[in-house]
């Protein structure tokens, strides 16, 4: 049974609970005053122990109004409630993890193309505007009925300054499939290229049909990754040494797997390139939103 003893204003029609995150309930409702138009609030229910919304409801806040980019959820109303703040965002039915874990209609090669365009899309918009998002994931990636992707959950998201590079930021970010591994190597003083390891990652899962790194800890998590793109080069990625927990979490060395060998069902050259050019170990040597975006795979005429 549902039980909603927040105050909501009497223009939404409360119809359910859509789930329960770490940060509140999102429940679905019918908007009375916008021709009965079906959406999504988020009721956001943490607080710091004086009262103030948390820093991360703010950051969520500030992201959602001041976004206007078709790949990047709507945010439609907010108001205050007994508990925090509710955010109304526009009601989207799936997300990119129910696609793919939907049997019965797996992804074509042609929606693949689609989405990683759009979450590519998304990801330029952000980083344009010095936006890191920092937890991108299927289950953030939310698609609606016309089939566009666009990305939500800005809990995590951060200004980046790109003119100080010396900047930390925590590295307790991203869910741990996702984790670029600098990360995982303790650095606090990374940049938006860690979007683009997870928008790699997503790609891969999507091609593959399961995570390309699924570790059940953060040292396993680590393991996986050298074990697929073998022991770092030191000439290629020569800051490595200089990551906090890198002499602390050593492996023995790794020459690393063929792409060809994980992703047998890819027979596009172009596919594997793009994952290949993304999950990269060193960050300036990864693609950026917008070098993504004109990679030969997204003119490639092979539908496979």
């Amino acid at each position: 049974m549902l039980i909603m003893d927040d105050y909501m204003p009497p223009r939404y029609q409360l119809l359910g609970r859509i789930g329960e995150g770490v940060h509140g309930v999102v429940v679905k409702a019918r908007d009375l005053n916008n021709d009965d138009k079906i959406v999504a609030i988020k009721k956001l229910s943490l607080r710091t122990k004086h009262g103030a919304l948390a820093p991360n409801t703010i950051r969520e806040i500030k992201v959602l109004q001041n976004s206007q980019c078709e790949n990047i959820l709507t945010l439609l109303d907010m108001y205050p409630d007994l508990s925090g703040m509710s955010l109304v965002f526009e009601y989207m039915p799936h997300t990119l993890y129910s696609k793919m874990k939907d049997e019965d209609h797996p992804l074509s090669r042609a929606e693949i193309r689609r989405y990683m365009a759009m979450l590519l899309n998304g990801l330029k918009y952000l980083h344009e505007l010095r936006i890191m998002h920092r937890d991108i994931k299927p289950a953030n990636l939310l698609i609606d009925s016309k089939d566009v992707l666009k990305i939500a959950d800005f809990g995590l998201a951060r200004l980046f300054n790109d003119q100080d590079p010396e900047k930390v930021y925590s590295p307790q970010v991203a869910t741990r499939w996702y984790r670029a591994p600098e990360i995982l190597w303790g650095c606090q003083t990374y940049g938006p290229s860690i979007d683009m390891w997870a928008a790699g990652c997503v790609f891969a899962e999507m091609l593959r049909g399961v995570p390309l790194f699924s570790g059940g800890t953060d040292i396993e998590q680590l393991a996986l990754v050298v074990r697929t793109l073998g022991t770092p080069n030191l000439k290629e990625w020569p800051e490595v040494r200089s990551l906090p927990d890198y002499n602390k979490i050593r492996f023995p060395n790794a020459k690393g797997e063929h792409w060809e060998d994980i992703f047998p069902s890819c027979t596009a050259s172009n596919e594997i390139g793009l994952v290949d050019e993304l999950v990269q170990y060193n960050p300036a040597r990864r693609l950026t939103a917008t070098e993504a975006m004109q990679h030969p795979y997204f003119t490639a005429t092979d539908e496979n």
